[in-house]
């Protein structure tokens, strides 16, 4: 057992394995979050990548040097530093060499090293590589006494903890890696905008992110393009640490010969290569029958022939003279162009978004999720101490060579009797320290010195060295008591980079509105056709005669719905869940019996379809039920794009949902009626509309075992009661407004028994709109 165990173990001394595996994955997790997967905030590297850098800065590998097999360089590493797999390794140097991956390229590669479009780099025996002169600015300090080394895997060696990094490379070349239950995705950014705000947050840092952003507009990526994010989005995202921003390619319009032109492509956003452009469209064009289908929806058809009415070809011209360069050809030159545009927009990735989320390893060595102000702040902080350290080492290294000067300064003065000494004594050291009150560290230096470099010891130089190097000691202990003093140095030197390897902004910032895809739909007339028992059917055109369609044996026509392609067909099932489908959706057909709803919606075992209704989104409907109680509610309320539907009325046991009625205009009042013959007519105002559902308000009292058999929406016109008459005939009875003046009242009363002569009222309907109330 392991000495890092013995704390899990019980009073007896034992170990359970659910507490081992605990703790052992948890160890796991830590190892993999700060070792491989988060960038450290202070120079902006995971392991592997510092590593690498420190590797080919002790093989001498620097901008200056001839390259070398990036196998060598791999080979080191691994040998050294990093044992793990070869591959891994050579794709993390690979990704430090690419231009469209690094924002600031750490590492200068020859050969293939892979390009946008996926294409992978050659093998690491033919690529060569070497460190690009920006790396200065992580490595140049190391040996400055500025970072803490650790031991390797096997305390062979000593690598660095950190790199003493110039500038905050975190948000310079950003980083991208999924660690255990956690993930980083940081941006690039520009340079000089990262220098400008780190100088602004030293002088004041009181600054917020808001008034950083003033220096640091966005993101800024390899490959260019146009971040479309309103400033305030932006702006949240840097506060918050995560969150997503609208990217969108940059392109131009190209005027050819006899008025023809062509749209040109010139820079993608981010994780967006001519490949998967092309392969979207490829898409578009010829789109695949989808898994379970048999054929093309609709919304593909339509999309196809929206595409190939517009576009005539796709050309991708990328190359050494352009690494971007698609080319949309039209159809015809009398397509309108902003509509081509967005068309293109918005159904490939030419328009898409970035996913935001900076985590990182802190100073603390903890991993957090962090604002733009607490990482360039923590950045600061480590390049101070960095400075700090560094200004302390060069300060014990000039007085200890001033201590070591003053010494031979003492010796040239008694040249000839030094040389007696160190000949004739037989501890010249302990000799020299007592007749010259020599420290050790002078008698040791004293005693290095060869004999003949001894005796041309030049008083001269050694006093100019000595009064240059009191002048350096005198600054550096300044500096050291002057936290000012180090800040000025800092922003000096952010400057002096900045203005070296600073360059303009490649990602243009302006907010655009996104396009969103819109499938062209033809808005055509259609009647929908649907059986008591849920088979549906679609014919073209209104004025279809029902009357001659034939139905299953046990089956019959429960309405028909005259509509537009461009409307909704709702269905309500026995729980109260409401199923939407677009009418676009369903294939035109008029044959044989239809297709079932079922196959359609994912339909609950314990429940069955009711009603149906088909129209337009901004029809309201009358919902009730038979215990008396309905609301109102718009059909885009109901609405639902998945197959399990809605949860929309609540329906009371032994209670069922009666047939939704549309409300139309005109209609001001709502007439009730119950199965004891009671009517009640009320203001159709007292209705709640409810657009989250629910169980909605009583419009009726009804007696125990009474139940609501219609709510109709009524004008002052009248209604026509139907109901069996005294020789079981099917009869109509019409009432005026005026004689229904002892029906009306207020929500939820009784209301008054109908006098009509009719001994089971079962529907009423309006007199001036029968014909479209019937249903």
């Amino acid at each position: 057992m392991k000495q890092q165990d013995l704390s899990f173990q019980d009073d007896n001394g034992t170990l359970t394995l659910g507490v081992y595996a605990e703790h052992a994955y948890l160890d796991y997790a830590i190892s993999v979050v700060k070792g491989r997967a988060l960038p450290n905030v202070c120079d902006g590297q995971k392991p592997v990548q510092r590593r690498i850098l420190f590797a080919m800065k002790e093989m001498g590998l620097f901008a200056d040097a001839k390259s070398v097999k990036s196998a060598r360089v791999v080979g080191d590493v691994l040998g050294k530093f990093h044992p793990h797999g070869d591959q891994s390794a050579y794709d993390a140097l690979v990704r430090l060499a690419q231009d469209f991956s690094m924002r600031y390229t750490l590492i200068d590669g020859q050969g293939n090293f892979g390009s946008r479009d996926g294409d992978r780099a050659a093998a690491m025996r033919y690529t060569e590589a070497r460190l690009t002169p920006i790396a200065s600015l992580l490595l140049d300090e190391i040996d400055s006494g500025t970072v803490n080394f650790i031991p390797n895997y096997d305390s062979s060696q000593e690598e660095p903890h950190l790199l003493p990094s110039r500038l905050p490379f975190v948000l310079l070349n950003g980083a991208s890696g999924i660690a255990v239950g956690l993930a980083t995705e940081i941006p690039s950014h520009n340079l000089r905008e990262v220098a400008q705000a780190t100088v602004a947050l030293i002088r004041n840092p009181k600054l917020d992110d808001a008034s950083l952003m003033n220096f640091i507009t966005g993101p800024d990526f390899p490959r260019g393009g146009q971040l479309i994010s309103s400033p305030a989005d932006i702006l949240s995202v840097y506060i918050r640490g995560r969150g997503s921003l609208k990217v969108r390619a940059r392109w131009k319009i190209e005027k050819m010969m006899h008025g023809q032109w062509q749209i040109v492509v010139y820079e993608l956003p981010p994780n967006t290569s001519s490949q998967k452009i092309l392969e979207e469209v490829e898409e578009l064009t010829n789109p695949k029958v989808k898994l379970g289908k048999k054929s093309l929806t609709t919304e593909q058809q339509n999309l196809k022939q929206s595409m190939l009415s517009i576009l005539d070809c796709i050309r991708d011209e990328s190359g050494k003279t352009a690494p971007v360069r698609l080319v949309f050809e039209p159809k015809s030159s009398k397509i309108d162009q902003q509509m081509f545009i967005n068309m293109l927009l918005a159904y490939t990735s030419l328009d898409s978004s970035i996913s935001i989320n900076l985590v990182m390893i802190g100073t603390d060595g903890r991993p957090r999720q962090k604002t733009l102000c607490n990482i360039l702040t923590e950045w600061i902080s480590f390049r101070f101490s960095t400075i700090t350290s560094r200004s302390q080492h060069r300060l014990d290294k000039v007085a200890d060579r001033i201590h070591v000067l003053e010494g031979r300064l003492i010796i040239f003065l008694n040249i000839d009797e030094v040389i007696r000494m160190i000949r004739e004594s037989d501890e010249p050291k302990l000799a020299l320290m007592r007749a010259f009150e020599l420290s050790d560290r002078q008698a040791d230096d004293i005693l290095e010195i060869r004999l003949r470099h001894l005796a041309r010891l030049e008083s001269i130089k050694l006093e100019k060295e000595v009064a240059t190097l009191r002048q350096e000691k005198t600054k550096l202990e300044n500096l050291l008591a002057s936290e000012s003093a180090i800040n000025k140095l800092m922003i000096q030197e952010i400057e002096a980079d900045a203005k070296q390897f600073g360059d303009e902004r490649r990602t243009i910032i302006q907010e655009e509105k996104r396009i969103f895809a819109k499938t062209r739909l033809a808005d055509d007339p259609v009647t929908i056709v649907i059986s008591s028992k849920g088979w549906i059917r679609i014919l073209k055109g209104h004025g279809v005669d029902t009357q001659s369609f034939s139905f299953k044996i046990g089956d019959s026509l429960y309405n028909s719905f005259e509509c537009r392609t461009l409307d909704w067909l709702m269905a309500f099932d026995s729980n109260g869940r409401v199923y939407s489908l677009a009418i676009s959706s369903l294939l035109p057909g008029g044959r044989g019996d239809g297709v079932p709803m079922t196959s359609l919606i994912q339909l609950q075992s314990d429940s069955r379809l009711l009603h149906y209704f088909a129209g337009s989104l901004d029809h309201v409907l009358l919902l009730s039920t038979t215990a008396g109680f309905g609301f109102i509610a718009k059909l885009s309320d109901m609405v639902s794009r998945v197959k399990l539907g809605k949860s929309f009325i609540s329906i009371d046991d032994n209670t069922e949902l009666l047939p939704p009625v549309w409300i139309r205009d005109g209609a001001s009042s709502l007439a009730c009626l119950s199965s004891a013959g009671h009517l009640l007519i009320f203001s159709l105002d007292e209705m709640k509309r409810l657009s989250r559902g629910g169980r909605g308000v009583r419009m009726i009292d009804l007696h125990t075992g009474e139940k609501l058999i219609q709510a109709l929406p009524i004008s002052h016109t009248g209604v026509h009661v139907y109901g069996i008459g005294r020789d079981k005939k099917v009869k109509r009875k019409f009432l005026s407004w005026k004689s229904m003046a002892l029906n009306i009242g207020k929500r939820g009363q009784r209301g008054h028994a109908l006098t009509v002569g009719l001994l089971s009222p079962h529907s009423m309907t309006q007199e001036i709109q029968i014909k479209n109330f019937e249903s």
